[in-house]
C-alpha cells in the first residue's frame, strides 16, 4: 500500500472511508487526492488538487450510467439521457457524498472553509466523481463501475419511481391538487455544532404530521420529510 507522508490519523480515516464503501486503495495517497479542493492550491505551492481526478471520474461516472441505462430499460434515448442527467447532477450527488462522509475528509483553503466550504453542494459532488477517477485509476473500470452502481442504481429508481420532480415538488402538486392547501415543515430539532449541525423536520398535510426527518441542512431534510409523505399519504 502506497501511503507517502500521509499521518497516521489521515490514513485512519482513509482506510475507514474504504471500508465503509468496500472499496479498496493500492495507493492511498490517490485517493488522499481526491478530497483535495483546488482552494488549497492557492494557499499551499505545489499542493495537488483534485480537479483533474474529478475530470477522469465524470467521464467514468456518465459511461456507467449510461450503460447500465442501456442494459436495463427499455425506454426511448431521450428518456435515457433525461434519467442520466438527473441521477450524475449536482443535486444527486452532494446528498450521496454527505452520506459517505466525504464532507469530514474534505482537504480545502482556509477560505474556503471558513465560507462553509464542506457542505457546498458543487464542492461535494466535484468530490464524488473525483473519487470515481481515482478509484478507476488505482483499481480498473470493473471495480469503479461496482462503485458507482452501488449508489447510482438507488438514483436511477428514484427517477423512474417519482419522475424528474423534486420530493417537495410532487408534494405540493399532489396536495393542492386534492385539498387545495399546503403542505407545512417544521423544524423539530437541530444538533451539532455550527459548522456541522443535523436538522430534523416534519411535514404536515391537514391533520397528519410525516417524519422527522434528518439532513445536513434545512433544505434536505425538508426533502426528506416530504419523501416519506409522498410514500405514505393517501392522495
Amino acid at each position: 500500500m502506497k501511503i507517502n507522508n500521509l499521518n497516521k490519523d489521515r490514513i485512519s480515516s482513509l482506510t475507514a472511508f474504504c471500508k465503509a464503501q468496500k472499496i479498496t486503495f493500492s495507493d492511498v495517497t490517490l485517493l488522499d487526492q481526491a478530497f483535495h479542493h483546488r482552494s488549497l492550491t492557492n494557499e499551499q505551492k505545489n499542493a495537488k488538487n483534485n480537479e483533474r481526478l474529478e475530470f477522469l471520474g465524470d467521464s467514468v461516472l456518465g459511461m456507467v450510467t449510461a450503460s447500465y441505462l442501456y442494459r436495463t430499460l427499455e425506454n426511448p434515448e431521450g428518456d435515457l439521457a433525461k434519467i442520466k442527467s438527473a441521477v450524475v447532477s449536482e443535486k444527486a450527488l452532494a446528498p450521496i457524498a454527505l452520506s459517505m462522509g466525504v464532507d469530514k475528509l474534505l482537504v480545502m483553503g482556509h477560505g474556503e472553509e471558513m465560507s462553509g466550504g464542506r457542505t457546498k453542494p458543487a464542492i461535494l459532488a466535484d468530490c464524488m466523481e473525483a473519487i470515481i477517477g481515482a478509484y478507476y485509476l488505482d483499481s480498473g473500470y470493473k471495480k469503479a463501475e461496482s462503485f458507482v452502481l452501488s449508489f447510482i442504481k438507488n438514483e436511477i429508481h428514484k427517477v423512474c419511481t417519482y419522475g424528474m420532480k423534486d420530493f417537495k415538488t410532487q408534494l405540493q402538486e399532489k396536495f393542492q391538487k386534492t385539498h387545495r392547501s399546503y403542505p407545512v415543515y417544521q423544524v423539530v430539532d437541530r444538533n451539532g455544532p455550527e459548522h456541522d449541525q443535523i436538522f430534523s423536520v416534519t411535514v404536515t398535510l391537514g391533520n397528519q404530521v410525516f417524519g422527522p426527518a434528518k439532513g445536513k441542512n434545512k433544505k434536505d431534510a425538508e426533502q426528506a420529510a416530504a419523501k416519506i409523505a409522498l410514500d405514505s399519504y393517501k392522495f
